[in-house]
């Protein structure tokens, strides 16, 4: 678990780096591009998200949706799990948000994120 977390945390690097140059197409084309690993391993959805949430506890400061998402999806991707990064947004007030989804299932944030935010895109 320890690595997994490990993973996570550098993932979370990557990103912020990114995210630093509001450089969002590159984030886009990043996760879009990340494949699904072929053999699955041991580690399942649960442990996943376990590994993200501490690495977001160690994290030297806040982590915000966008990121912890586009983390999230690529290291279940590492582990064979094939996530997807959602984009949605809502009109009134205006406010975009990001999570992770599995089979169409969020698994980090609460259900009813689906019906408070309009999907924008799925990678």
């Amino acid at each position: 678990m320890m690595l997994l977390t490990l993973r996570a945390y550098l993932l979370l690097l990557s990103f912020e780096t990114i995210l630093a140059k509001r450089d969002f197409s590159t984030l886009y084309r990043r996760v879009r591009k990340y494949a699904v690993r072929s053999a699955r391993s041991a580690f399942g959805a649960d442990q996943a998200c376990r590994a993200l949430n501490m690495a977001c506890t160690l994290y030297f400061k806040e982590v915000q949706c966008l990121q912890r998402s586009a983390a999230l999806v690529c290291l279940s991707r590492q582990v064979g799990i094939p996530a997807m990064l959602v984009i949605g947004a809502q009109r009134l007030p205006f406010q975009a948000h990001a999570w992770a989804e599995i089979d169409g299932r969020v698994i980090n944030d609460s259900e009813s994120t689906v019906e408070l935010y309009g999907v924008l895109d799925r990678l």
